[in-house]
């Protein structure tokens, strides 16, 4: 359900979609793993491909999920693995149903490519952003992390 509450974050007014999906629970990395995994292999039964979901903001074009695996391995702590999977679920509802962006930029370092930054709100209270990088050249839209506001 799409909150339209807004609220002052650093000077500017932002608006955020407020989640139903709760966060995935776990004391250990590799209990949260497991269930984002089972949450993760419901959305890959959905397509014999690639998986994806559909954005509203994106009039309903694919976001991949090939760069969020590739970008979680990378991280090196598996707390901090475990902070981005524990919000799987509610970062999926976000990118899926949020009409609205928080933030776009031109990424520094690739010119040809754009992030896109939602930001949600947990059922329990907390500020999160899922980021969408898209290829301007081709066109596709890929997952690419998801992560607490600090």
């Amino acid at each position: 359900m799409w909150m339209s509450e807004c609220f002052v974050m650093l000077g500017i007014m932002a608006q955020y979609y407020q989640t139903t999906s709760p966060i995935i629970p776990g004391s250990n990395y590799a209990e949260v793993r497991r269930k984002a995994l089972i949450y993760y292999s419901s959305i890959e039964k959905q397509t014999k491909r690639r998986p994806y979901i559909r954005s509203v903001y994106f009039k309903k074009q694919k976001i991949f999920f090939d760069y969020f695996w590739i970008h979680l391995a990378q991280k090196s702590a598996n707390k901090e693995k475990m902070r981005r999977l524990k919000l799987l679920a509610a970062g999926v509802e976000l990118i899926k149903y949020s009409p609205h962006i928080f933030s776009v930029e031109e990424n520094r370092n690739k010119r040809s490519e754009m992030l896109y930054r939602f930001l949600g709100k947990t059922c329990t209270g907390q500020l999160f952003f899922a980021q969408v990088k898209e290829n301007t050249k081709t066109g596709h839209k890929y997952l690419m992390s998801i992560f607490l506001k600090e």
